[in-house]
This record gives C-alpha cells, sequence and structure tokens, in this order.
C-alpha cells in the first residue's frame, strides 16, 4: 500500500518491516548484555562471600585463642596464687624437718613420755603441714642418693665422689617445693663424680662432670 498525502510514494509495510528489526536487533544487543552483567554480579558476590567466610574464620580463632588464654589465666591463677604465701611457709616446715631430724631413735627410745609426745606431736606438724601445702598444689622435692640429677628441680652445690653413679645424686642437703609445674624452691644436693680414684675399677671411665653454675 502506497501512502501519498505528502505527495511522495511511502511504502509502510516496508516501514513496518524495518521498524520490526530494530527492534529485534535492540532486543539480540540487551539480551547479550544480560549474561555479561549476571556473571560480574555473581562474581562480585562470590567474592564478598569469600571474603565474609574469612572474616568469619578468623574471629572464630581470636574467639577460641581468647578462651584459650583467658582459661589459662584462671588456671595460673588459681594454681600460683598461694606462691608467695607456700614461700614463707618453707621457713617453718624446714625448721619442723630439722626438729625431727635432730632427735634419732635412740633418743626417743630413752626420753620420757612427755619428751616423747613432744617429739611426736612436732613430726605430725610437720607432716599435717606438708599434706595441707599439697593440697594447694606445693609438693615437697625430697631427692634420693642414686636419683637422676634434674637441672629443673635440683641445684647442685658441690660434686663430690661417692659410691652413687657419676651424674647422679651423691646427698641431698635440702629438699626442694614446686607448685603446680613450677619450682617453688629446688632441692639443693651435692652430685657424685663417680667412684673415687683409688677405688676406680680397672678399665672403668673416670665420672661425667655437672655444671655447677648451670
Amino acid at each position: 500500500m502506497t501512502d501519498t498525502t505528502d505527495g511522495t510514494p511511502q511504502d509502510t509495510e516496508n516501514e513496518d518491516i524495518m521498524t520490526d528489526d530494530a527492534i529485534e536487533n535492540e532486543d539480540n544487543n540487551a539480551a547479550e548484555d544480560i549474561p555479561a552483567g549476571r556473571d560480574d554480579i555473581i562474581f562480585k558476590l562470590n567474592a564478598e562471600l569469600e571474603a565474609t567466610r574469612d572474616r568469619l574464620l578468623r574471629s572464630v580463632a581470636d574467639a577460641d585463642n581468647t578462651r584459650k588464654r583467658a582459661e589459662k589465666e584462671v588456671r595460673d591463677a588459681r594454681d600460683y596464687s598461694v606462691s608467695k604465701f607456700a614461700e614463707d611457709m618453707l621457713d617453718i616446715s624446714d625448721s619442723l624437718s630439722r626438729a625431727v631430724a635432730a632427735v634419732d631413735e635412740d633418743t626417743i627410745a630413752n626420753a620420757s613420755e612427755p619428751m616423747k609426745n613432744l617429739i611426736e606431736g612436732v613430726a605430725m606438724t610437720e607432716r599435717s603441714m606438708l599434706a595441707k601445702m599439697e593440697r594447694h598444689g606445693v609438693r615437697k622435692v625430697d631427692p634420693q642418693p642414686g636419683d637422676v640429677f634434674d637441672p629443673h628441680l635440683h641445684q647442685a652445690v658441690a660434686q663430690i665422689p661417692s659410691d652413687q653413679p657419676a651424674g647422679t645424686i651423691a646427698a641431698a642437703m635440702q629438699t626442694g617445693f614446686t607448685i603446680g609445674g613450677r619450682t617453688l624452691r629446688a632441692a639443693m644436693v651435692a652430685v657424685s663424680a663417680g667412684q673415687p680414684a683409688g677405688d676406680t675399677p680397672q678399665g672403668g671411665e673416670p665420672g661425667g662432670h655437672i655444671d655447677m653454675k648451670a
């Protein structure tokens, strides 16, 4: 059909066809833009999700570390809160121990009944005190001849020839104490240097050496 209203023949059907093609091209262009935009959005969302996940994991780790530190502080406060008090009590414990050790069995056997009761009372007081201290985590370190020397528990003040193997404890001079997992006071000991030179078996090796400055 031809429209001659303005004097110029025009094909309105062809115009309609071109209009439809333009619309189709626009739709195709829009359709091509949608996947690209969608991929960008998905990429950004995944990046944000990964960042959020990383922050969450870090927050959980920080919270767990904070909880562990708090538990350790509470545990240390409970275990070591009596450290100063225990140190003050060591002098009393030492005095009781020396009083008990100063009386041998023969003296006790020949002592009067009141004296025996007094000696037994001092011994019971020492045992009771050690039990009460142990209840609060304070334990006695009482090394014996032949025990392995432990620099964390023992303080070597001398190295002497003895019948004990070289490097082990030859004699204890003062008991030590621990509290929790720490040394409250190291036990003072003499370390064995092995058999005296004249008693060393033939072919025997010289005794070990303990660093007295350790």
